[in-house]
C-alpha cells in the first residue's frame, strides 16, 4: 500500500512588509541598549544573512485558524475527495489563535476542531488535534497520519501547518524581521498513483538545546514586563542546525533506500537562506558531492519565516505550477525537511 500527497492547498497573506518598513523601528539589543549603527546597516545585514527581502501578514480580522482553513478548503478541492470521507485532522502551529492587538494565545478549542467546524464537516468520527512540534510540525504531522493510514485506523488525513507569528514578535528585537504568517494543507491517503512516503525520521534534542528558542520579554526595559514574545538564540540555533540536520537527512535518505543522485528536491524549512544553504551542502558532501544548483526551491525571499507553514506552502507552489524552474515529474524523488523549537528535527523521502 503505497501512502501519499494526494491534494495540496496555501494560502499567502495579502498583507506585506519589506525590509524599507522596519527603518523607523527602533531596535535594542538583549540588555536594553541601542546598536551603534543605523538600521540601514541592521537591515543590509539582515537581508544578507536571511535572503529575506519582504514578508507576509495577515490581515487583522484573520486568525492563525483561518489561514488554516483557507489552506485546507484548497487540498481537499485539490484531492477531489468529499470533506466527510476524513478520519483525522491534524492542525500543526507553536502559538494557538493570537487576535490582533492581543497578548494571549487561544487553543480552546484546538484549531484543528475549528477547521472542522469552518468546512462544516457532520462526522462526529473525523478526530480533530493539534500538534506542537516547532517548525517541524507539518512534517511530523504527516508522519502521524501515515502511521494512522498504514495500521488501518484511518483512510484520509488533512494535515494543516499554519502560524501568525507577526502577532508574537517584539518590535524591538531585530528578529522580529524574519517571522511572518501563511498556512499549508494537504491529504494524506493510500494511493495507487499519487506518490509515495519513502521514509522518515524525527529527533528531539533536549539538553542544553531545548531552550535555544523561547519565550520572554520584551528588550524595552520600559515595556511590559508580563507579555511574552518569540526570542532566539540564532547562533546557537544556527550551529546546531548545520551540524545534526545533514545527517539526519543522510540517515533517513539511507533508510529509503534510495540514492543521492536521485534526488530531485530538497524542500526545506524556509528558515534562513544561508543557513538553510549550509545544511544542503553539508548533505551533499557526506556523499562526497557537490550540491546541485537547483537543487533547493527558496521562497523565504518574498515570504519570510512562517513556521510550520513554510514547507507545506513551498511543495503547494511547486506542485501548482508556481516555481517555474522547480518543476517535478512522476517518479521524482523530493526531501522535506524541518529543524526548529525543541530542538526538533525531522525529514521524509518522498517519490512524487
Amino acid at each position: 500500500m503505497k501512502i501519499g500527497i494526494t491534494g495540496t492547498g496555501s494560502y499567502i497573506p495579502p498583507i506585506v512588509t519589506k525590509n524599507d518598513d522596519f527603518l523607523d523601528h527602533h531596535f535594542l539589543s538583549e540588555d536594553g541598549s541601542s546598536f551603534g549603527h543605523d538600521n540601514t546597516v541592521i537591515i543590509e545585514k539582515f537581508k544578507s544573512i536571511t535572503g529575506i527581502a519582504q514578508r507576509t501578514y495577515a490581515k487583522p480580522e484573520h486568525n492563525t485558524s483561518d489561514l488554516g482553513f483557507f489552506a485546507s478548503e484548497k487540498a481537499i478541492k485539490d484531492a477531489k475527495i468529499d470533506k466527510e470521507e476524513l478520519d483525522y485532522i491534524i492542525f500543526a502551529h507553536n502559538f494557538g489563535d493570537v487576535s490582533y492587538g492581543k497578548i494571549q494565545g487561544d487553543t480552546l478549542p484546538s484549531l484543528a476542531t475549528r477547521v472542522k467546524h469552518r468546512l462544516g464537516i457532520k462526522n462526529p468520527r473525523c478526530v480533530a488535534y493539534d500538534v506542537l512540534f516547532g517548525c517541524p510540525g507539518w512534517i511530523e504531522g504527516v508522519i502521524q497520519a501515515q502511521a494512522y493510514i498504514k495500521s488501518g485506523m484511518a483512510k484520509k488525513c488533512l494535515v494543516i501547518g499554519a502560524e501568525t507569528l507577526s502577532r508574537v514578535v517584539d518590535q524591538h528585537d531585530r528578529d522580529s524581521m524574519i517571522y511572518s504568517d501563511g498556512a499549508g494543507a494537504t491529504i494524506i491517503e493510500a494511493t495507487t498513483h499519487n506518490g509515495e512516503i519513502l521514509a522518515h525520521a524525527s529527533a528531539t534534542y533536549a539538553n542544553e538545546e531545548a531552550y535555544y528558542l523561547f519565550f520572554d520579554k520584551t528588550y524595552h526595559q520600559e515595556g511590559c514586563s508580563d507579555t511574552r514574545y518569540i526570542k532566539m538564540h540564532g547562533r546557537k540555533i544556527y550551529e546546531f542546525a548545520v551540524t545534526h540536520v545533514p545527517q539526519a537527512l543522510a540517515d533517513c535518505l539511507d533508510k529509503s533506500g534510495v540514492g543521492i543522485d536521485e534526488v530531485k528536491k530538497v524542500i526545506i524549512h524556509q528558515a534562513n537562506e544561508k543557513m538553510d544553504e549550509a545544511i544542503v551542502k553539508r548533505f551533499y558532501r557526506i556523499y562526497g558531492k557537490e550540491m546541485p544548483k537547483d537543487v533547493m526551491p527558496m521562497i523565504i525571499q518574498d515570504t519570510g519565516n512562517n513556521s510550520v507553514a513554510t514547507v507545506p506552502t513551498l511543495y503547494d507552489m511547486i506542485c501548482k505550477g508556481a516555481l517555474p524552474e522547480h518543476r517535478l515529474s512522476k517518479g521524482d524523488v523530493v526531501i522535506f525537511a524541518s529543524v526548529g523549537a525543541g530542538m526538533n528535527i525531522n525529514a521524509i523521502v518522498y517519490r512524487y
